[in-house]
């Protein structure tokens, strides 16, 4: 390109107040979540890489060579930590060195943090199932890209306040259909327990068929077990995960109809990761809508069959 044309070119991107190429910060962020929220924070003032894609399990996640090249290139890298990504950490430590890393997961005051089961110390990681407690993260991303990139800190702020906006009103729609569950159907089952915060804040009893980790594995006295609690209980649907292979939900499904009790599976459920790229489900928001949203109409509650905003591509009739 010519001088002529690259300086009109750079007038024109500042007259409309987008930042040229050259200028927007290169980040990567481990999971879909934070590479949303950093991406909407971010605007035009960034470009994200974001390396776990749907369907892909971040317990369980190693990096390949293509994300060690994207990794070590960035200008900033965001990952989630508390144990999350477990088997990124020794590299991501390693990265620390020279490249900015930060664990937005771990700016969850402690006090907030759910216990990983019987692990002392250890906290359970799955804290964008509350959108409440996700806003910390929200606020921890817009810190760090003020301190990469001082000169946007007003545009990050501003639209930070946008996204707690919006988390405001995903927490209040979440209070109102789950709200609407029946007294005795208050109980949510899925293929692992990554639900544990969206139970505390709203009032539901999760169970996760495997722990926190899909690491551990469910064993058949685990398996027992939960087929006489859906039995017991009359449990009417019970959820598979996006993330998580479904035979011990089928397993459960089998075990109950064995006995004499018909549970549905109720939906599909995104927990560790999100939905297709480019589709309202590949968005926190739109995530966690079509979570709430499913669980309630599964479970005998409220719910509009578009969720929150009628963007919804499918939900349980």
């Amino acid at each position: 390109m010519r001088p002529t044309h690259l300086l009109l070119v750079l007038w024109l991107c500042l007259l409309a107040g987008v930042a040229p190429a050259e200028e927007r910060l290169r980040l990567v962020a481990t999971t879909g979540m934070i590479g949303d929220a950093v991406t909407l924070i971010g605007g035009d003032r960034v470009e994200v890489q974001t390396l776990m894609g749907p369907g892909v399990d971040p317990h369980l996640y190693r990096q390949t060579r293509r994300d060690i090249v994207a990794l070590t290139r960035a200008d900033a890298v965001f990952w989630h930590g508390l144990a999350l990504e477990l088997q990124l950490q020794e590299f991501l430590d390693r990265l620390s060195g020279h490249t900015p890393v930060y664990a937005v997961g771990e700016a969850v005051p402690e006090e907030a943090r759910l216990p990983a089961g019987d692990f002392a110390g250890q906290f359970d990681p799955h804290v964008w199932m509350d959108p409440d407690r996700w806003r910390y993260v929200a606020e921890a991303i817009r810190d760090a890209l003020s301190e990469l990139h001082p000169a946007g800190r007003d545009a990050f702020a501003a639209r930070t306040d946008a996204y707690l906006a919006e988390l405001e009103a995903l927490d209040a729609y979440a209070r109102e259909v789950l709200g609407s569950l029946p007294e005795g159907q208050r109980l949510l089952v899925t293929a692992h327990d990554a639900f544990g915060y969206l139970g505390e804040a709203y009032d539901l009893e999760v169970v996760g068929i495997q722990g926190i980790s899909t690491e551990s594995e469910a064993g058949l006295a685990r398996i027992e077990a939960l087929v006489r609690l859906l039995v017991e209980r009359r449990v009417p649907a019970i959820f598979v995960e996006s993330s998580v292979a479904e035979r011990n939900v089928r397993a459960l499904v089998e075990g109950a109809g064995a006995q004499g009790w018909a549970v549905a599976i109720g939906g599909t459920l995104f927990s560790d990761a999100m939905g297709t790229p480019g589709s309202y489900e590949g968005t926190y928001l739109g995530m966690l809508d079509h979570n709430l949203t499913t669980i309630a109409r599964a479970l005998g509650g409220q719910a509009p069959p578009g969720g929150r905003l009628g963007r919804l591509a499918e939900t349980r009739p």
